[in-house]
């Protein structure tokens, strides 16, 4: 039977890498990597995305520059200390990696099931579209959990800005990069990348499953 934890955060990207492999961290004797794919959106723009990958998942496997790949896997989040503060680092640990490219109508898939823990923060955009900011926590094993940011916009803004702290919700939609400026103490303006979830779909779930 499947572990249960693993169909709570699942991701499926197609895209191609864009950047170098570069060494992350170690563990066992295991080497992992960081990278990015790039994954074309239904517009003309282009997410790019952050991975973090196995040696042992490309020992048959050149991860050069260009080359298009299928990825399976699960949303991270960890806090590393950075400008003198601790920041929320967001990546997609692959579980699975092929050649087999699909050129796909959907490259870039979601699916998360996990709690609301921050009170929703519902606003308008300067062109008048509605959006509600929420972070979501995913359990995984070893008692330990992601913290997920996520958008919902439109009907979705307006359900989930109602949402508390504890509600359980499942989403659908898609890994996006956004850039954005943001201004320093000493009022400097400085371009910066947010990764987050887009939701297109969205429910609660019933009270009486809340702990599961």
């Amino acid at each position: 039977m499947s572990n249960l934890k693993e169909i709570t955060n699942v991701v499926n990207l197609c895209g191609e890498i864009c950047s170098e492999l570069e060494m992350s961290h170690e563990i066992f004797g295991e080497k992992f990597y960081n990278t990015a794919i790039r994954v074309k959106r239904l517009s003309d723009l282009d997410d790019v995305l952050p991975i973090t990958i196995s040696e042992r998942l490309i020992t048959d496997m050149e991860l050069t520059l260009g080359k298009q790949v299928s990825i399976t896997g699960q949303i991270r989040s960890y806090n590393k200390f950075l400008e003198g503060k601790n920041r929320l680092v967001v990546t997609v640990f692959v579980k699975e990696i092929s050649e087999d490219f699909e050129d796909t109508k959907d490259p870039n898939t979601i699916f998360l099931d996990g709690y609301v823990c921050k009170h929703p923060i519902y606003r308008n955009t300067p062109l008048g579209r509605e959006i509600t900011d929420l972070l979501i926590a995913v359990n995984r094993s070893y008692n330990k959990s992601d913290y997920i940011p996520s958008i919902a916009w439109g009907r979705n803004a307006k359900f989930s800005k109602n949402l508390q702290v504890g509600d359980r919700v499942q989403i659908w939609g898609r890994m996006q990069s956004r850039e954005y400026e943001k201004k320093t103490e000493n009022g400097e303006v400085e371009s910066k990348v947010a990764y987050e979830i887009s939701i297109s779909k969205m429910k609660k779930m019933p009270e009486n499953n809340a702990k599961e």
